[in-house]
């Protein structure tokens, strides 16, 4: 998608404006985390997604996207990212990615979290998604970390991948990153989930960006499915891929789309978020 050209530093009062889209999505994310379970469809998840954003004063951000008609994307088993919800029945032991995000005053949020569906018999295949699982979201964790001490921002990409590789052999999708975010969904920066050449912008207060690592248990390389949104890994490998947007402020860093702020994700690594003042 597009992204703007304007200045990507927010002021003081923009990133507090941001603070409640950023808990609508959560919201949104709790009510489709509540209710998945064999038996749930796809479709289902998007409609209670959808209702705590609306009865929360916002709009579902997704649909203001050209030619999309969804409050989540629903990324099954071999589906990466921009899954169609739907009649799709989740079984036991699916590793299902929700990424949702909500407008509210216009500002936007944007979050993903993924979940493996409870109730299979095949340990084996439950052990390696819920693996599969924990990297990734670890891996969004250190890149956060990272943001709150990093210099310029491609130092979270590099978190994030020294990450994933001291944990075994996952895949990195290279052709998905994550962006800045605010009266866009998608703005400047992109936000790399992996090492690459320059600094990028330097990390300073006024900066808000959504970070997104996608990985697999396989290889790296995708295609578009018919529906020309879902993007399946080529070699049939799961995925996962959790998402949080995250201000830079004069006391610190502060996770939007948390309802501590971060607090928990982040205590592991000698971080604590501050809110916006």
């Amino acid at each position: 998608m597009a992204f703007r050209k304007p200045g990507i530093y927010k002021t003081a009062d923009e990133m507090r404006r941001m603070v409640a889209p950023g808990l609508l999505t959560a919201a949104s994310l709790d009510a489709a985390a509540a209710a998945i379970r064999p038996g749930v469809t796809t479709g289902e998840l998007d409609a209670l997604a959808e209702r705590a954003i609306v009865e929360g004063g916002g709009e579902p951000n997704f649909k203001l996207v050209p030619g999309y008609r969804h409050t989540v994307c629903a990324s099954v088993n071999s589906d990466v990212v921009h899954g169609i919800p739907g009649d799709r029945v989740l079984v036991a032991g699916d590793i299902v990615s929700i990424d949702s995000g909500a407008q509210y005053q216009g500002w936007n949020g944007d979050s993903a979290r993924t979940f493996v569906v409870p109730g299979s018999q095949d340990p084996a295949l439950v052990a390696s998604r819920t693996r599969l699982n924990e990297v990734t979201e670890q891996s969004l964790w250190h890149g956060i970390a990272a943001l709150a001490s990093a210099r310029h921002l491609n130092q979270v990409g590099e978190a994030i991948e020294e990450y994933i590789e001291s944990q075994g052999d996952y895949g990195i999708l290279e052709d998905y990153v994550g962006h800045g975010i605010g009266r866009d969904m998608h703005e400047e920066p992109p936000v790399f989930n992996y090492r690459v050449r320059g600094n990028g912008p330097a990390v300073k207060p006024g900066l808000v960006v959504a970070i997104e690592p996608m990985i697999t248990a396989g290889g790296i390389e995708t295609f578009t499915q018919d529906d020309e949104w879902t993007v399946t890994t080529t070699d049939g490998s799961d995925s996962a891929h959790w998402e949080h947007s995250v201000a830079v402020h004069a006391g610190g860093i502060w996770v939007l789309t948390a309802a501590d702020g971060g607090a928990s994700g982040l205590a592991p690594l000698g971080i604590t978020p501050v809110p916006l003042g």
